[in-house]
C-alpha cells in the first residue's frame, strides 16, 4: 500500500524546507533507512532517511523548491501502483480555492467594453519618486481644479519613503480632475490627477482610463520632472534657440548661484531633463579673448600650458540579487525578533590573560592535550551561572523560567550564517572535555552534519571574535536565553601592576543583557565571578 511522506519539521523552528538533493528518483527501490533527499532547513541542511520499504512512486517537490512543513514530499509504495488518487487527494485543499476567483474575474474583463480617451486628456498617475517608493501622499496641491496648468508648473508636493518631492508637469491644459486629496495616501501608478481640455468630460476620462484606453501610451505622451523640496527662491527657467531648457528647480537654483549657463549644460535625466549632479560635473568651456592675448610674457606661458581636464570616475552599474537560504531567512527573523523584542544592555569588562596564557601553556604541554582560550571562556562561564541563577532564565511575559540545568551555546560560522552547537551540562565539563566537545560540535556545523538535538536547548550564549583580531563588540542575544557574552582578541600593551609600569597581555568581553530578566548589578556580579576565573584558572579545578 502506498505511503505518503511529507516534509517532516527537521527542527523546533523549521516552517518550510528546501530540497537541495534527491538521492532516490521515481522507479528506484527504497529500502528502510535509505537516504531519501538532503532537505535544507532553517538550521542546516539535513539527510532524511525513509521508514518505508518499496519503490518511489512521486516527487512533489523538486531539488531547490520550498515547501511548507506537513506538504507532500513524495509517495513510497508498490511498483506500478495507481498514486494518482493520492496526489489528487493531497492537491484538493490547495487547488480548489483559487479556481472560482478566477473563473469569476476573467469574464469582467472580457466584458469591459473600450472607451475611447477624449483629445488632449491626459491622466497623471501617481510617479515612482525613488526605487523604494510603493506609496505616494499628497502633501499640498499647488493647483487647484479648474488652474490653467502650463509647462512646468509644480502641481504638488508628493511624500515619499525619503522625502518630500516637487511633482513638475511637463504638459499644458487646465487640470480637470484631482484623484488624490491633501493628506491621502495612493499606490504608485494610481490617478493622481487628469489634465486636459477645459469642458472635458471627466468620467469619460475615467472610464476610458479603467478600461485600458491609452494606458500605455499615456506614459509616453507625459513628461513629469521632480526635485527635492526645497525653501529658497526658485530661478526661472530660461530659452534657448531649441525651445524651453527642461530641468528641475534645484538644477536651475544651483546653476543660477554659480552663474552657470543651463543652455551649454548636458542633462542626462529623463527626457534629457537637466538634474543637480549635470550642473555639479559641468565644467565651462574656456574660450580665449583678445584680453588674453594682450596678457603679460608670463600668463601668455601659463595660458599656453595644456589644460588638465578633472578625472570623472565612471563605470556601469550592476547588481545582483541571490535569493535567501532557509538558515539566512531564520537569523534575520529571529535576531530581528530578539532586537526589537528584548530590552539589551551592555556591560563591557577588560581581563588580564597573563595567568591563563601561562595555565594553557602548561596544559597543552601535556601529551594529546588541547585546550583553547575560547574552552578557558566556556569553563568560567558554566562556573558563574551556577554561582548567579539569574542569569541563567527565560523570560515568560507571565513568568520567569529558572534552568536549574546550564547548557552553554557556542556560535560557530559556517558559508550560509551562523549556527549554535550546545553543549549539555557544561559546567560538570572538564576543560579537555570542553574542548573536544567543541570541536567535533564545529566541524558537525561546518560539513553541515550536525542534528537538531546538537543544536537545542542552549540556556546561556558564547559568541567569540577574538580569532579575527576584533577588540571588543557587542551581539544580539539567542532568544530564549537572557544573555549572551561578546569575547574580543588578546592585545598586548602597557599595564600598571605593583606600581611599575610593564607589558600586559589583556582581553575585553561585552556581556549583553535582557533587562526583563537581569539587573544591572546582576550582570555586572556575572562579569566580576568570570573575571576571577579567567584570572585565576586553577580556582576553575578546584
Amino acid at each position: 500500500m502506498a505511503e505518503i511522506i511529507n516534509m517532516p519539521r527537521l527542527s523546533d523552528t523549521m516552517e518550510e524546507g528546501v530540497v537541495a538533493t534527491w538521492l532516490k528518483r521515481v522507479g528506484d527501490k527504497v529500502e528502510e533507512g535509505d537516504i531519501l533527499a538532503e532537505i535544507e532547513t532553517d538550521k542546516a541542511t539535513m539527510e532524511f532517511e525513509s521508514f518505508h520499504e518499496g519503490t518511489l512512486l512521486y516527487i512533489g517537490v523538486q531539488e531547490g523548491e520550498t515547501a511548507p512543513v506537513d506538504t507532500l514530499l513524495a509517495i513510497i509504495g508498490d511498483e506500478g501502483e495507481d498514486v494518482a488518487a493520492l496526489v489528487k487527494g493531497a492537491g484538493e485543499p490547495v487547488k480548489e480555492e483559487p479556481t472560482p476567483e478566477k473563473t469569476t474575474e476573467t469574464p469582467k474583463a472580457e466584458t469591459t467594453e473600450k472607451v475611447e480617451m477624449p483629445e488632449g486628456a491626459i491622466v497623471v498617475t501617481m510617479p515612482r519618486l525613488s526605487d523604494t517608493m510603493e506609496e505616494g501622499t499628497v502633501a499640498t496641491w499647488l493647483k487647484k481644479v479648474g488652474d490653467a496648468v502650463e509647462e512646468g508648473d509644480i502641481l504638488a508636493e508628493i511624500e515619499t519613503d525619503k522625502a518630500t518631492m516637487e511633482f513638475e508637469s511637463f504638459n499644458e491644459g487646465t487640470l480637470l480632475y484631482i484623484g488624490v486629496q491633501e493628506g491621502e495616501t495612493a499606490p504608485v501608478d494610481s490617478i493622481l490627477a487628469i489634465i486636459g481640455n477645459e469642458g472635458t468630460d471627466v468620467d469619460t476620462v475615467l472610464k476610458a482610463a479603467a478600461s485600458g484606453n491609452d494606458l500605455e501610451e499615456a506614459p509616453k505622451e507625459e513628461k513629469t520632472a521632480v526635485a527635492e523640496k526645497t525653501e529658497a527662491p526658485k530661478a526661472s527657467g530660461s530659452e534657448s534657440s531649441g525651445g524651453r531648457i527642461i530641468a528641475s528647480p534645484l538644477a536651475k537654483k544651483i546653476a543660477a548661484d554659480k552663474g552657470i549657463d543651463l543652455a551649454q549644460v548636458k542633462g542626462t535625466g529623463d527626457h534629457g531633463r537637466i538634474v543637480k549632479r549635470d550642473v555639479e560635473n559641468f565644467t565651462p568651456v574656456v574660450q580665449e579673448t583678445p584680453a588674453a592675448k594682450v596678457a603679460s610674457p608670463s600668463t601668455s606661458e601659463a595660458s599656453s600650458a595644456p589644460v588638465v581636464t578633472p578625472f570623472v570616475p565612471a563605470g556601469e552599474e550592476s547588481s545582483e540579487e541571490v535569493k535567501n537560504s532557509q538558515m539566512r531567512k531564520t537569523i534575520a527573523r529571529r535576531l530581528g525578533e530578539s532586537k526589537f523584542s528584548a530590552p539589551h544592555y551592555y556591560l563591557t569588562v577588560e581581563l588580564d590573560m597573563d595567568n591563563a596564557i601561562a595555565s594553557r601553556k602548561t596544559i597543552n604541554a601535556i601529551p594529546d592535550i588541547k585546550v583553547s582560550f575560547n574552552d578557558m571562556i566556556v569553563k568560567a562561564c558554566a562556573m558563574a551561572l551556577r554561582k548567579h541563577p539569574q542569569v541563567n532564565t527565560t523570560w515568560n511575559d507571565a513568568t520567569t523560567t529558572y534552568h536549574k540545568h546550564i547548557h552553554v551555546g557556542v556560535a560557530v560560522a559556517v558559508d550560509d550564517g551562523l549556527l549554535v552547537p550546545v553543549l549539555k551540562f557544561a559546567d560538570q565539563m572538564s576543560l579537555t572535555t570542553i574542548g573536544g566537545q567543541v570541536r567535533d560540535l564545529a566541524g558537525k556545523a561546518r560539513n553541515k552534519k550536525i542534528s537538531p538535538a546538537e543544536m537545542e536547548g542552549s540556556t546561556f550564549t558564547i559568541s567569540n571574535l577574538g580569532m579575527f583580531g576584533i577588540l571588543e563588540f557587542t551581539s544580539i542575544i539567542n532568544q530564549p536565553n537572557s544573555s549572551i557574552l561578546s569575547v574580543g582578541t588578546i592585545v598586548q600593551k602597557p599595564v600598571v601592576k605593583n606600581g611599575e609600569i610593564v607589558v600586559g597581555n589583556t582581553m575585553k568581553v561585552t556581556l549583553a543583557c535582557d533587562h526583563r530578566t537581569i539587573d544591572g548589578a546582576t550582570g555586572a556580579k556575572f562579569l566580576q565571578t568570570v573575571k576571577q576565573y579567567i584570572e585565576n584558572p586553577v580556582t576553575m579545578l578546584a
